[in-house]
C-alpha cells in the first residue's frame, strides 16, 4: 500500500479533529477526499505529509512511518497544500531550480518537470506575472521535482476559471497514471472526472468509502420532496419500496427508493392520502452530488 492510515486521531484541545481515521490507497489510485469544510480534510493531510503529528495513530507512507521517520517518508510525498505558497518576485525557472537544490536534484529535473505541467510558454516570467492556473502549475511542479510515489493535492482547482479546471485536471489525470494521488475538492465534477474512488468525511470521521464505478452503477432513485409542514419519521416510512430517507430542512426530505420505476406518483399519492400538500418535488440520480449531500447533511 502507498498510504496506510490506522486509527487516527487529532485533538485541538478538547476539539476532535479526526476520530479515529483508518484508510489504505494502493499505488496508482486517485482518491477524492471530500467533506464539508471544518471536517478534517486539510488536517488529514497535513498528518500524512508530517506537517503535523496526530494526537494518536499510525501513518505509513510507502511503508515508512510518518512519525518516526518523517524526513525518509517526505522523500515520498509531493504536496500542494490549498494557499500554495509561492516567492512571487522569483523567475519559474529561478523558482523551481531552488526548490530542486533542496532537494539535491539535478538541473535536468527542473527541465523536464517544465515540459510535463505544460510550464514551457511562461518559464521566463516572474510568478506573480502568472494566471492563477499557471500559478497552480508552479505548485503542482514543485511537488513532483523529487519524483514522489506520493502525491497529496488540497484543494488545487480552487479559483481557477473553466479552462484551467480542465488543464489542471488533464494534469493530475496523467500524474496519476504512476502515482498515488490523494486530492481534496469541494467541486464533485472533479472528483467524478478524475478519481477512481471516494472518501467522504464528516465531523473527523469517515462516513463514505467508495469506488466512483459502485456509485454510478447504483440503481437507487432519488426523490427530493417538500411538503407544507415538516412530517413525523413514522409517516415517511409508510412509503412503499423506500430504501433510506433523510430529513435536509424542516419540510423538506431527501427519499431513497429500491425501484426502477419513477416514484414520484407514489409520493404524490401518499400525500394526498394524508391530507398533505407538495410544495416542490424533484427526481436525481444517486450521483457523487447527492451521496456527498445525503452522508454530511
Amino acid at each position: 500500500m502507498s498510504i496506510e492510515v490506522s486509527l487516527v486521531t487529532k485533538l485541538y484541545d478538547s476539539q476532535k479533529a479526526l476520530n479515529e481515521i483508518s484508510f489504505s490507497v494502493e499505488k496508482g489510485s486517485i482518491v477524492g477526499f471530500l467533506g464539508p469544510n471544518g471536517a478534517g480534510k486539510s488536517t488529514m493531510m497535513k498528518i500524512l505529509t508530517g506537517y503535523i503529528n496526530p494526537t494518536k495513530g499510525v501513518v505509513l507512507v510507502n511503508g515508512i512511518n510518518v512519525l518516526e521517520n518523517p524526513i525518509e517518508a517526505k522523500k515520498n510525498i509531493g504536496y500542494l497544500p490549498e494557499n500554495n505558497p509561492l516567492y512571487a518576485e522569483m523567475y519559474v525557472k529561478e523558482y523551481l531550480q531552488f526548490q530542486a537544490s533542496i532537494y539535491k536534484v539535478g538541473k535536468e529535473n527542473v527541465v523536464e518537470i517544465i515540459k510535463k505541467v505544460g510550464l514551457a510558454p511562461e518559464v521566463h516570467k516572474k510568478i506573480g506575472q502568472l494566471s492563477k492556473g499557471y500559478q497552480q502549475r508552479v505548485g503542482l511542479a514543485a511537488a513532483l521535482l523529487h519524483n514522489p510515489e506520493v502525491l497529496i493535492l488540497d484543494e488545487p482547482t480552487t479559483g481557477l476559471d473553466p479552462n484551467q479546471l480542465v488543464e489542471i485536471r488533464a494534469l493530475i489525470k496523467e500524474v496519476g497514471k504512476d502515482k498515488t494521488v490523494l486530492f481534496s475538492t469541494h467541486i464533485m465534477q472533479e472528483v467524478e472526472a478524475v478519481c477512481d474512488r471516494v472518501i467522504i468525511i464528516k465531523k473527523g470521521k469517515i462516513v463514505v468509502d467508495k469506488l466512483l464505478k459502485e456509485i454510478r452503477s447504483n440503481q437507487n432513485q432519488v426523490i427530493e420532496v417538500t411538503f407544507d409542514y415538516k412530517l413525523e419519521e413514522q409517516f415517511i416510512k409508510k412509503l412503499p419500496k423506500l430504501a433510506s430517507y433523510k430529513n435536509n430542512y424542516d419540510n423538506t426530505w431527501f427519499l431513497t427508493f429500491d425501484s426502477n420505476n419513477d416514484m414520484r406518483s407514489v409520493v404524490f399519492d401518499f400525500a394526498q392520502e394524508n391530507g398533505l400538500k407538495i410544495l416542490g418535488l424533484n427526481m436525481h440520480n444517486q450521483n457523487l452530488e447527492t451521496l456527498f449531500r445525503e452522508s454530511t447533511s
